[in-house]
């Protein structure tokens, strides 16, 4: 009787197992709809620095991305989010606007636009850098739903104006700025350093590919401060042009108007 008992068991078992699973699937597990219109942030926490971009760039448009769980459509959509004022502490109107989101055409991807500006950015090198948060959340509007719980469907994008000095290492680690090549550190060098670096691209784009895999599109990975074997390149496309910039009285104007504490004396 046992004997008879154990093998029943036995070969019931893997049909239990089978039908549990079927039963799960059927009950516990969200099955993918095309027609659900589920919305999330892809990223719950964004960065953005003008840091080394152009001096004549004062805005930027960044935009925030959202998914669909859904099918797309033949013209854009909208959806709706909030601001959540306890978790921002730019200023609308001041540091950022929002313009109006989207869900693209043929796409279940769309953006939050965000235009930042850069005038309106605090702090110096001097005394610190200001970082800015907006937190935003998206909300149920009737034809878009949020596909997780009010925290979990937030995101927060920080954003400065923040020019560090390059992590340009020397062999014990100490970070590297020839002031007998390019003066005293200042962040607004940095600045004409990576955007007539970013020239080369129209005169010699071969050989700033080259470049740009070695040192970085905004030159971050400069070993040692080093950049061998392209240095003549450096001087006639970068160097050169920086001091012919830094020297310029006709540039006077723009640079104390950029960084007002920058010295005129400190050539490199």
């Amino acid at each position: 009787m046992n004997k008879i008992n154990k093998r029943s068991i036995a070969l019931l078992f893997p049909i239990f197992i089978i039908g549990l699973l079927i039963s799960c699937s059927e009950t516990d597990y969200m099955v993918y709809d095309s027609n659900y219109s589920g919305l999330y942030f892809t990223s719950d926490t964004l960065r953005y620095s003008f840091g080394v971009t152009p001096t004549d760039v004062r805005s930027y448009e960044y935009r925030i991305p959202v998914s669909l769980m859904g099918k797309p459509e033949s013209s854009d959509r909208t959806f709706s989010f909030s601001v959540v004022e306890e978790g921002t502490t730019a200023e609308y109107g001041v540091q950022y606007v929002i313009g109006k989101p989207v869900i693209m055409a043929d796409s279940v991807v769309g953006y939050i636009p965000v235009i930042l500006k850069r005038d309106e950015l605090g702090g110096n090198y001097q005394d610190g850098y200001i970082h800015y948060k907006l937190s935003l959340n998206l909300e149920a509007d009737g034809v878009f739903t949020p596909t997780l719980s009010k925290e979990e469907n937030s995101c927060v994008l920080v954003f400065d104006n923040a020019v560090e000095q390059p992590e340009w290492l020397n062999a014990v680690g100490e970070k590297v700025w020839y002031e007998s090549q390019w003066g005293e550190w200042h962040p607004l060098k940095l600045i004409k350093m990576v955007e007539f670096f970013h020239s080369i691209e129209s005169v010699q784009p071969e050989t700033y590919k080259k470049m740009v895999k070695v040192f970085g599109e905004n030159l971050e990975h400069v070993q040692y401060g080093d950049f061998y074997p392209y240095k003549t390149v450096m001087n006639k496309y970068v160097f050169k042009p920086m001091y012919d910039y830094f020297i310029a009285p006709e540039n006077y104007d723009e640079i104390v108007d950029l960084y007002p504490d920058f010295s005129r004396f400190q050539e490199i």
